[in-house]
């Protein structure tokens, strides 16, 4: 199934061992514990409507995606899919391609950056090497398009830390638009921060096939290309007037 709206939950994959939502921003992936809506609790009960369920219904978060950031989330429906899933992340054979909107910019069209972060009061800061706690970042970025000052970042994830794109793009002077937390400019009409999850690629825990799941950007995203994965041009596209 793909691409079904029900209940205010898109679905983007689904089959008897995962399922793949698109998350809006502002939504939680998983409950807190203080009964607040969830991605997870939205799917939970789209299953138990739609396959006829009683009782506990299994689905976990194979990964989370920040509150303010949308797109895919993917959700293991059986234990077995969970485990390989969780094996693939271990092995860090799953790919995860984000889009950004900064207001700076990189320091080159394309490239890498690593710094070393560490958790600090719900930020993720830059830290020295002796520092307790600095973990190695490092993420791979490609600019896409540049409007209006604005320009629209593809992000490959290396490594996977806490609030790791938001914090490796404020230390080099590119905060995300809308992410108050970490610097970035206040936009009106944007839910959230200008952060999407707009691929995720793995191999299916039992078919062994390759999957890819792209998840459309939200309404009020300020800059857009046609193929949110950035795959339909090939190369960057030019600078618009």
């Amino acid at each position: 199934m793909t691409g079904a709206a029900v209940a205010e939950l898109t679905i983007l994959y689904e089959d008897n061992h995962l399922i793949a939502l698109n998350k809006p921003a502002g939504l939680l992936t998983q409950p807190s514990g203080r009964d607040e809506d969830s991605l997870e609790s939205r799917g939970k009960e789209w299953i138990r409507r739609t396959r006829g369920k009683t009782g506990e219904v299994f689905l976990h978060a194979v990964h989370r995606l920040d509150r303010p950031v949308s797109g895919v989330v993917l959700f293991a429906r059986t234990g077995k899919g969970l485990s390989r899933m969780n094996e693939q992340q271990r092995l860090r054979e799953v790919r995860k391609i984000y889009h950004a909107v900064v207001m700076a910019d990189l320091p080159s069209r394309e490239g890498t950056l690593r710094h070393l972060l560490r958790h600090s009061r719900m930020k993720s800061v830059p830290a020295a090497e002796q520092e307790s706690g600095a973990r190695a970042c490092t993420l791979h970025y490609r600019v896409l398009k540049r409007s209006s000052g604005m320009s629209l970042v593809e992000i490959t994830l290396e490594t996977g830390r806490y609030h790791q794109i938001r914090a490796q793009l404020a230390a080099c002077g590119c905060p995300v638009l809308g992410d108050h937390r970490y610097g970035g400019r206040s936009v009106q009409c944007l839910d959230g921060i200008a952060l999407h999850h707009a691929c995720m690629e793995f191999t299916h825990p039992t078919l062994k096939t390759r999957i890819a799941v792209e998840a459309p950007y939200p309404e009020s995203w300020p800059l857009k290309m046609s193929d949110p994965t950035g795959n339909g041009g090939g190369q960057p596209a030019p600078e618009e007037q």
